[in-house]
């Protein structure tokens, strides 16, 4: 098996999204990095380790109000310990298994690029736990994401450390830190934290960084899939693709939305359900309802025709938001910094790289755009179970006896449920500012909740977009017999296929629709509906 190498610089989020996911592979510490790591400990070990040193945050001196209080020496091994068990205030559940490698993996590259000097011994210790499967348990709030996330990554250097306090997850067991560090014979129980190693640990937003790498990478899939659920319900209500025409897209040149009407095109090549022939065919439930006879759709409704102004916004905030991330996780975010002279020697430098700002503002975007794009989802789920807005599909979707069954009304109200939370969660946190500390952290970020609640945006929205693929299938399926010789396009045919390979229809009336909405989840999540579609058209996204 291949070990990836992190210095601090090259790591990238697929790297990243490879090793939080895959507690199999393994990590290790370039020779570089540990070379440079050790070169500026043995200066601080030589230079600074005296009373008569200059002071410097965090290293000699206490932290926050306590910044001018000079510790000694002989404390500074207290120090760490008891710097560790004041911060320890988290509350909640705990963050996934994912998140805490993550976070483990987003810590050690930062020390490996020198800039936090910690003694390498921390470094090989973060990664022995990260490549031991041992995965600290870190209480989602308490952070606010200034100074870093002190409250989380206080648990994490708890058990780096083997405090019998501090929790793990080993081999889906949950367990003290001692027991796992013995089981999984790493080293020794209890290690040992030097002069600015606790600091080193417990400063910086990685946790905010280790949610937002998932969720953004999730989003990127999820759009993808959203891009294919639209295809099918384009399909299912036989929309005008005029709307969809490249010129109109060239007149308002959006890099996102040029991009999202091409994947539609892409997608529903060859299609002659999305046409003028296919919409004169009356359906009965469209029939039954009025004896107007039928005249052309001249354009369809904003969820149909603006689909690429709305899916657009998406790709450029994803974009964005990715840019932020690749650049966060090769920075060093810890306080103070350790910089190489000229001439020689080092220097130690406060400031303010904890900060979470970056990531606060991109996930408060990430919550908003993903939001929106499950409304518009939804609205099209809505339009799909009711034949006076889907131009004639059965009411509900239903199939059996009519009123004995039910159809699909209360799995769009789940939907639509979903919606207003993640609405709910769009309120941005990146403004919401508490001063904290007595006041020395008068400004704070709260990345961390901004990075939760995008994350659980994300999560609502795979559902969206997994039941769109399953109930505009469900309207493909039952009109069927009512379009004979007409096609879907060669992507949407794919996606189809492989809906209808893990989703029988439901041709014989209700049957337990939750089994079907965690099928139709798992779309999104594995990538299966992606990947088929993938393997027949190519990359599309």
């Amino acid at each position: 098996m291949t070990t990836i190498l992190i210095d601090g610089f090259t790591l990238s989020a697929e790297q990243v999204i490879a090793i939080a996911r895959d507690p199999g592979m393994k990590v290790g510490l370039a020779p570089s990095s540990r070379d440079a790591l050790q070169q500026s400990r043995d200066y601080i070990e030589s230079t600074w380790m005296h009373d008569e040193a200059p002071m410097m945050y965090s290293f000699n001196t206490g932290v926050g109000l306590l910044k001018d209080t000079r510790i000694k020496v002989e404390h500074i091994g207290l120090f760490q310990t008891q710097m560790i068990k004041a911060h320890a205030a988290g509350l909640g559940e705990p963050f996934s298994e994912e998140v805490s490698r993550a976070t483990m993996l987003l810590r050690a590259n930062a020390f490996a690029s020198n800039y936090s000097a910690p003694r390498v011994e921390v470094v090989e210790r973060l990664l022995a736990f990260l490549n031991a499967g041992i995965h600290p348990v870190m209480p989602q709030k308490g952070s606010v994401g200034a100074s870093g996330d002190l409250a989380p990554l206080s648990y994490l250097a708890a058990a780096i450390a083997g405090f019998e306090e501090a929790e793990v997850m080993y081999q889906g067991r949950r367990m003290p830190a001692p027991q796992a560090i013995a089981e999984a014979q790493i080293g020794p129980v209890t290690f040992e934290l030097k002069a600015k190693d606790a600091s080193a640990l417990i400063n910086g937003c990685t946790v905010s960084l280790a949610v937002a790498v998932l969720a953004a990478h999730d989003a990127r899939n999820l759009l993808a899939d959203a891009c294919l659920s639209l295809g099918l319900t384009l399909e299912a209500l036989r929309a005008d693709m005029s709307a969809f025409d490249e010129r109109i897209h060239r007149a308002r040149p959006h890099a996102g939305q040029i991009k999202a009407a091409a994947i539609v095109r892409q997608l529903l090549a060859g299609s002659t359900r999305t046409t003028h022939d296919a919409r004169a065919v009356q359906f009965p439930e469209e029939s039954r309802r009025t004896d107007i006879p039928y005249t052309p759709r001249i354009q369809d409704v904003y969820s149909l025709r603006c689909a690429p102004q709305v899916y657009g916004p998406v790709f450029d905030a994803l974009d964005y938001i990715d840019n932020i991330v690749d650049k966060e996780i090769n920075s060093a975010t810890d306080n103070p910094l350790i910089f190489g002279k000229d001439g020689g020697g080092f220097e130690i430098i406060s400031g303010g790289n904890f900060h979470g700002q970056y990531l606060a503002q991109a996930m408060d975007l990430l919550a908003m755009a993903i939001a929106d794009l499950g409304s518009m989802c939804e609205r099209r789920i809505a339009r799909l179970i009711d034949p006076t807005l889907s131009w004639g599909l059965p009411r509900n979707l239903m199939s059996g006896i009519r009123g004995v069954n039910t159809g699909y009304p209360v799995v769009q109200c789940s939907m639509s449920a979903l919606v207003m939370e993640n609405r709910t969660l769009c309120m941005p946190g990146s403004v919401d500012s508490i001063p904290a500390k007595g006041n020395s952290e008068d400004h704070v970020s709260n990345s961390t909740w901004c990075a939760r609640k995008a994350a659980t945006v994300v999560a609502n929205t795979q559902y969206i977009v997994g039941v769109e693929m399953l109930l505009a299938a469900q309207g493909l399926t039952m009109t069927e017999s009512l379009l004979p010789g007409f096609v879907l396009g060669k992507g949407t045919q794919a996606a189809y296929d492989e809906v209808r390979r893990q989703i029988p229809a439901c041709l014989d009336g209700d049957r337990w629709f939750h089994a079907d909405i965690v099928t139709a989840h798992s779309f999104v999540t594995s990538g299966s509906v992606r990947a088929a579609v993938e393997r027949t058209i190519g990359a599309f996204a």
